[in-house]
C-alpha cells in the first residue's frame, strides 16, 4: 500500500524540566493564533489556561498532560491552514507516566531549556524518551531575557546531553542535527538568531517557532486503504457524554455513528458504536463527523475503555501495542481512618468500600499507579513514581471528602541476582557557595555520593549526586531550612543499585499526646521549651496523636491538655496573657516527610494530623521492646 502524507497536520509535544516555561509558551501560542475570542483577555481567562486543575494552579505545576490545537496559516503554511496539535506535558518526574502518554500521540517534540538553569534532571528524562522514540527535536532556549542568562553555555550543555543520551536511548545520529530557537515565552517573542545574554530576541511574535515546527516536525504518514487503528492515550469525562477516550488515529478513518472493534488490554475484542466524536479547537472540543490519520480526537460511547487500548476496523481488527511506563519507585499504605476522631466530619466518606472504589477509579486514568492488597481488608499499598505524585492523589481524595490513614512513604525494592536492590535518584542542587558544607553533610548521612560539582563563578554552585530514593524522603524540608529557602533541588529516577544499608533521616523525636482532650495554652507554655509544637489552643487531641517535634532524638509522651489549678489567692501575674509561640503548621507533604516508620498521617477533609500507628502508650512500649530483642 502506498504511503501518504497529511501535510495539513503537525503533532508536537512541549517537554521540559519543571518551571522552564512550557505552559506559558503554549498560552502565548494560543493567543497569537487567535484561539481566544475578542472578548477573552488574560484577566478573564487567566494566565496558564492549560493548568485547569485547582491543585495545578495552587502549586504552579502541570500534573496532567493536556492537548490543544491551533490553526496556523502563516508564511510557511503554503497558503492552506495547518492544524498544530500541541501536547502540554508535566515537567515533574513524578508525573512521568503523563509524559510517556503524551509522546505516544506526537511525531516530534519541542524541548524547552531555561537560558540560565540549563538542562536539569527532568530534561534528561524527557529527552531520553524522545530520542528512544526516534523523534525529531527542536531545542527552544527559553527565558533568554533573564539577567543571569548564559545562552551559549546552555546550548553547549544541551548538545553534550544529546551526545550523552544518544547511545543510552538507542537514538539516531540524525537527531543531533536539531534546530535551535531562542525565545521569551512570557513576552511571546522568538527568533532563530541568538540574542545577547539578558536581551529579548529580535521580532514581535512566535512566528519563527511556528515556522521551525512546520519545517522540522514531520507530517503524519499513513498507508492508503489501511484498516482503522486508533490508540487510546488518555481519558476524560463529560457531564453529558460520560467517559471520553482521547485517541490518536494512526491508520484509516473513524466517523460518528460508526461501529468499530474495541481491542481490550486483556486481548479480548468487542464491537462498539461511536456515539459522539469530538475534535479540539483551541481549548474547546467541538463535534465532528469524521477524522483521519494523524488526528487527535475524543470519542464517547464506550464506558469501560482504558488507556493503551485500540479502536480498530470491525472486519480486520489489528491492535496496537499497549503503552508501557517505567515501574513505580515509591509506595505508601492508604486505608480508612482508624483514629478516635474518625467520622466526626459531617458527610465524609469513611468506609473501606468507598476508599477502594476511588482508588480503582484512579487506576483507570493513571497508568503509572499500582494498587496492591495488604494483610488488612481496609488498607491498600499504593505504588507510584514519587512522593509528590502520591501526595497529590491523597490531597485530591481529601478534597473530595474522604477520610484516610496514610502510612510513611517507602521504596519499592526488587531482587536482582539474589540481592535486594533499591531505586536511586539523580539529584541536582543549585545553591549559594556558603551552604556547600551543610548540604554535603546532610546528603552524606542519607548515603548520597557526589558525582560532579560546577562553580558558575556567580557565587552559586551546582552539585550532582546519586542518592537512594528513601534518602530523599523528608529531605526537602531539611534542605530548605539549611539553605534559608535559597537552594533549588531537582531529582529524577536513575535506576536500581544494591541496598545502601540503614539511613537515619530524622534526628529528632516526637511529642506524643498521652490522653484525649482539648489543648490548653497553659500546657503549651510549659511544653514549647521541649520542642516545636504543631497544635494550637482548643485543638482536640487523642492518645497517640503527635502534637510536636521533640528537640531530642527520643519520643516523649506529654500532657498537652493540662489545665492551670485555680486557688482563691490571686497571683500578681494572673492577668498576663500566656506567652504561646505560634505553632508550626504542616502541610500534607510535610506531614508525610515528618513521619517515622511507627507513625502515619490521619487525613480528613478539614484536618491533617500525624499519629502513632499504635495509639496506646503501654502497647507501643511493648512493641518497641519486642523490636529491640
Amino acid at each position: 500500500m502506498p504511503q501518504q502524507t497529511r501535510s495539513d497536520i503537525r503533532n508536537v509535544a512541549i517537554v521540559a524540566h519543571v518551571d522552564h516555561g512550557k505552559t506559558t509558551l503554549v498560552d502565548k501560542m494560543l493567543w497569537q493564533t487567535g484561539a481566544f475570542s475578542e472578548r477573552q483577555t488574560v484577566e478573564t481567562t487567566g494566565e496558564r489556561v492549560m493548568d485547569s486543575g485547582d491543585l495545578e494552579r495552587e502549586k504552579g505545576i502541570t500534573i496532567l498532560a493536556k492537548n490543544t490545537a491551533i490553526s496556523y496559516d502563516g508564511p510557511s503554511a503554503d497558503g492552506t491552514p495547518v492544524t498544530i496539535n500541541i501536547i502540554d506535558t508535566p515537567g515533574h518526574a513524578d508525573f512521568g507516566g503523563e509524559v510517556e502518554r503524551g509522546l505516544s500521540m506526537v511525531d516530534g517534540v519541542v524541548l524547552l531549556v531555561d537560558a540560565s538553569e540549563g538542562p536539569l534532571p527532568q530534561t534528561r528524562f524527557v529527552l531520553r524518551k524522545a530520542l528512544a522514540a526516534r523523534m525529531p527535536v527542536i531545542l527552544c532556549i527559553n527565558k533568554v531575557d533573564r539577567p543571569d542568562s548564559r545562552i551559549e553555555e546552555v546550548e553547549e550543555e544541551t548538545y553534550e546531553l544529546f551526545m550523552d543520551l544518544l547511545d543510552d536511548a538507542q537514538g539516531h545520529a540524525d537527531q543531533l542535527d536539531f534546530p535551535v530557537v531562542y525565545a521569551s515565552a512570557k513576552a511571546g517573542v522568538a527568533s532563530t538568531d541568538r540574542p545577547g545574554d539578558g536581551q529579548l530576541p529580535e521580532g514581535n511574535d512566535l512566528e519563527p517557532l511556528f515556522r521551525t515546527i512546520l519545517q522540522t516536525i514531520p507530517a503524519p504518514t499513513y498507508d492508503e486503504g489501511a484498516p482503522l487503528q486508533a490508540h487510546v492515550t488518555n481519558l476524560d469525562s463529560s457531564n453529558f457524554l460520560g467517559r471520553l477516550a482521547l485517541l490518536r488515529v494512526h491508520q484509516g478513518e473513524i466517523a460518528k455513528g460508526q461501529q468499530v472493534t474495541w481491542c481490550k488490554a486483556d486481548g479480548s475484542q468487542q464491537k462498539v458504536k461511536i456515539t459522539e466524536l469530538l475534535m479540539t479547537r483551541g481549548l474547546e472540543r467541538e463535534p465532528a463527523d469524521q477524522a483521519g490519520p494523524g488526528d487527535i480526537i475524543a470519542v464517547a460511547g464506550i464506558p469501560e475503555i482504558t488507556i493503551g487500548e485500540t479502536l480498530a476496523d470491525p472486519d480486520n481488527p489489528i491492535p496496537l501495542p499497549l503503552i508501557t511506563v517505567d515501574e513505580p519507585a515509591i509506595s505508601m499504605t492508604i486505608g480508612t481512618n482508624t483514629s478516635p476522631l474518625a467520622g466526626k466530619v459531617r458527610g465524609a466518606k469513611v468506609t473501606a468500600r468507598l476508599v477502594k472504589d476511588r482508588l480503582d477509579r484512579e487506576l483507570i486514568g493513571n497508568v503509572s499507579l499500582r494498587v496492591l492488597p495488604t494483610d488488612r481488608p481496609d488498607a491498600w499499598e499504593v505504588q507510584g513514581r514519587g512522593e509528590l505524585a502520591l501526595a497529590i492523589l491523597v490531597e485530591q481524595m481529601r478534597r473530595e471528602g474522604y477520610e484516610l490513614t496514610v502510612g510513611k512513604p517507602q521504596v519499592v525494592t526488587r531482587e536482582i541476582d539474589g540481592k535486594v536492590h533499591e531505586p536511586v535518584e539523580a539529584l541536582t542542587i543549585d545553591t549559594p557557595e556558603e551552604y556547600l558544607g551543610a548540604i554535603t553533610q546532610i546528603l552524606a548521612a542519607r548515603k548520597g555520593r557526589m558525582e560532579q560539582m560546577t562553580n558558575h563563578g556567580t557565587g552559586w554552585i551546582r552539585m550532582e549526586f546519586k542518592v537512594p530514593s528513601r534518602g530523599l524522603i523528608g529531605f526537602r524540608t531539611e534542605f530548605l531550612t539549611e539553605t534559608r529557602g535559597t537552594g533549588i533541588a531537582h531529582h529524577v529516577f536513575d535506576g536500581y543499585e544494591p541496598w545502601f544499608g540503614p539511613i537515619t533521616t530524622r534526628l529528632t523525636g516526637s511529642l506524643v499526646a498521652d490522653r484525649t482532650g482539648a489543648v490548653t495554652a497553659y500546657a503549651m507554655v510549659n511544653l514549647q521549651e521541649r520542642g516545636t509544637l504543631f497544635v494550637e489552643p482548643a485543638t482536640e487531641v487523642y492518645e497517640g496523636m503527635i502534637v510536636g517535634e521533640n528537640s531530642r532524638a527520643d519520643d516523649m509522651d506529654v500532657n498537652i491538655t493540662k489545665e492551670k489549678k485555680l486557688t482563691n489567692v490571686r497571683a500578681s501575674s494572673a492577668d498576663n496573657f500566656e506567652k504561646v509561640i505560634p505553632p508550626r503548621k504542616l502541610s500534607l507533604e510535610q506531614s508525610l516527610e515528618f513521619c517515622r516508620e511507627d507513625e502515619c498521617v490521619e487525613v480528613t477533609p478539614e484536618d491533617v494530623r500525624i499519629r502513632k500507628v499504635i495509639l496506646d502508650q503501654t502497647e507501643r512500649a511493648r512493641a518497641l521492646a519486642r523490636s529491640r530483642r
